[in-house]
């Protein structure tokens, strides 16, 4: 028997799938959207189910974060299916994939229906699994992409750590071509990372930290680009941080290989700078780097050049992080400070709201095959009332991840979710 239908009206309604920015209202019944544009600003004459007044809040679709480590299962003090949901959700984030690094790998069809089963009795969102593309993240034999796939996996990833054997790296991209699966890889050169726990340069210096150079990553992005030209397939460039980076990114697309790009919210918002006195909650794998780094990341995520923006959510406990700094973990979380991160890109330098969304909610969708991340007829409800103005101070104490090491702690941040719902559903809500 179907729900009464329910219209959001009185918002302004962002789709990054039509490009439509401007006020109206949105219509939708049992999880499903029904109808979305101008004409439903105001409910019609003779409507009869439930009317929500959205206050010309802005209306868009739920993110969608390629990129969040969780805890679940092996380590769930640092951060469960239902904890992430919760944090998820008050972030705006509707849909999380979730890497395989967890304790099991996540490299087993059992280890895939687990995540599947689990998160959705325990997730206020949606949460899919990536599976890994070794066996073991070892880098050394290429997991059963195949039957992963088969049984549910949304992508397919190598955690923080890069496959050193070019061979391997080859034989999993041409084997995932076959089912047109989509491979994430952190392009790094190991060696030249070695060791290094922030970005090389003359602040690492002064601070007496031994520094990982953009070299290694830029290095590991032209090792990664030419296996994907020698294999075929579609290779999604993971996190990337230094502008270097975006030249053979920008060659190898208009060559036409099937590649893409990531970037987190971090390298976005922030720069090596804000590791400041030796703040541990800003160390992160890629590290912060250069201001003319994020500045140049920022404009290949509004031209397109950069696909995706994540969250790089990699939550520890305090004594992981309230170390010196050459001990303590790699790692912040992230799901709550997703969209006020990235939402410091249209206040401060004035880019596209529809640019960010299309970053943020549609080309994930599209990359990984899901209906989800627009305002069209038949799409999920997953929807997002955003109050863009909303000035906040970020409280690490105050997140709702089980670990909350943010490197925007006491940082002043302007853009709030009021409401998140997922297929229809509200999971979240804050007072006005």
């Amino acid at each position: 028997m179907k729900g009464p239908p329910q219209l959001i009206c009185n918002v302004r309604l962002l789709d990054p799938a039509s490009g439509y920015d401007g006020p109206g209202g949105l219509l939708h019944q049992d999880g499903l959207i029904l109808d979305a544009g101008p004409s439903l600003f105001h409910a019609p004459a003779g409507f009869t189910g439930e009317v929500m007044d959205g206050h010309g809040l802005l209306l868009a679709p739920g993110l969608i974060d390629m990129r969040v480590v969780l805890g679940e299962p092996g380590a769930e003090h640092r951060e469960t299916f239902k904890s992430a949901g919760r944090a998820a959700a008050a972030g705006g984030v509707t849909t999380l994939i979730a890497q395989p690094n967890t304790d099991p790998v996540i490299d087993d069809v059992s280890l895939v229906d687990f995540v599947l089963r689990r998160a959705a009795a325990r997730s206020c969102v949606r949460i899919l699994p990536a599976a890994a593309l070794t066996k073991g993240l070892r880098g050394e034999a290429m997991a059963e992409i195949g039957l992963l796939a088969e049984a549910g996996a949304a992508m397919f990833a190598h955690g923080d750590a890069p496959i050193l054997d070019s061979q391997v790296l080859r034989r999993a991209l041409s084997y995932a071509k076959t089912f047109g699966l989509l491979c994430a890889h952190r392009p790094q050169d190991a060696y030249l990372a070695k060791g290094g726990v922030m970005h090389a340069g003359e602040f690492a210096g002064r601070l007496g930290l031994r520094g990982i150079p953009a070299a290694a990553e830029t290095i590991g992005v032209m090792r990664d680009l030419a296996v994907a030209e020698l294999a075929g397939g579609r290779l999604l460039l993971d996190m990337l941080s230094a502008e270097a980076s975006l030249a053979p990114l920008a060659r190898a697309k208009d060559k036409g290989l099937r590649v893409h790009a990531s970037v987190s919210v971090h390298h976005l918002a922030l720069n090596e700078l804000d590791i400041g006195d030796y703040r541990t909650f800003s160390k992160l794998s890629p590290p912060l780097r250069r201001e003319d780094d994020r500045l140049a990341l920022g404009e290949a995520l509004v031209s397109g050049l950069i696909d995706v923006v994540v969250s790089g959510h990699d939550p520890h406990p305090a004594e992981n992080k309230r170390l010196p700094f050459d001990e303590a973990a790699f790692g912040a979380a992230a799901l709550e400070t997703l969209l006020p991160g990235l939402l410091r890109l249209h206040h401060s330098q004035g880019a596209p709201l529809l640019a960010l969304w299309q970053a943020a909610a549609l080309r994930p969708a599209q990359l990984l095959g899901l209906a989800q991340g627009r305002l069209t007829p038949g799409a999920p409800a997953d929807l997002i009332l955003v109050d863009l103005d909303a000035p906040f101070r970020c409280q690490a104490e105050q997140l709702l991840s089980k670990s909350r090491n943010t490197p925007f702690d006491d940082q002043l941040l302007q853009g709030q979710v009021r409401r998140t719902l997922c297929g229809g559903k509200t999971v979240f809500e804050r007072e006005m």
